[in-house]
């Protein structure tokens, strides 16, 4: 498997955070469009968890993302129904023994992408430039969706 390295993390950092609005919009449709039901997928989560906060941190994380994946030449399949389905049950199992024993390692070989994998783990831990912080439900709600991504985006790897 390809995997996204932090210079393609970086790079999809400083261009994501640069774009003014109507360019972000543009970004985030052409990312839409391409994984439609992996966006519903990951959108989904802001309902489910009753969190509101969750909803623009998804939408951003999901682009960020994404655009690490193009900064690093990945193509991706498009993600379906029952590639989630599929995934779902394994990935479960990972995370419970992540909050059980807090193995970091168990999740990174899981979604075979270590360098995304704990970039979100410094995004959801540390402050932002300006001091302000996830709250812990926050965090840990976004955590747990954009592994879920990530591995999901991992699986669907073009050869």
């Amino acid at each position: 498997m390809k995997q996204v390295c932090l210079s393609s993390i970086e790079k999809a950092i400083d261009k994501v955070d640069n774009l003014d609005e109507d360019s972000l919009e543009k970004l985030a449709e052409t990312y839409a469009l391409a994984q439609q039901i992996l966006l519903g997928y990951v959108m989904s989560a802001a309902a489910e968890y009753e969190n509101d906060k969750l909803e623009g941190l998804l939408i951003y994380y999901y682009c960020l993302i994404s655009e690490a994946f193009v900064q690093e030449g990945v193509l991706l399949n498009e993600i379906d129904e029952a590639a989630i389905d599929e995934f779902e049950e394994p990935f479960f199992e990972v995370l419970d023994q992540y909050f059980k024993q807090e193995d970091e390692e168990s999740i990174i070989e899981f979604n075979e992408q270590p360098d995304l994998t704990r970039f979100m783990m410094i995004e959801v831990s540390t402050e932002d430039v300006d001091g302000t912080s996830l709250d812990d439900d926050t965090a840990t709600q976004l955590f747990i969706v954009m592994l879920a991504m990530i591995s999901l985006m991992n699986t669907a790897i073009k050869a």
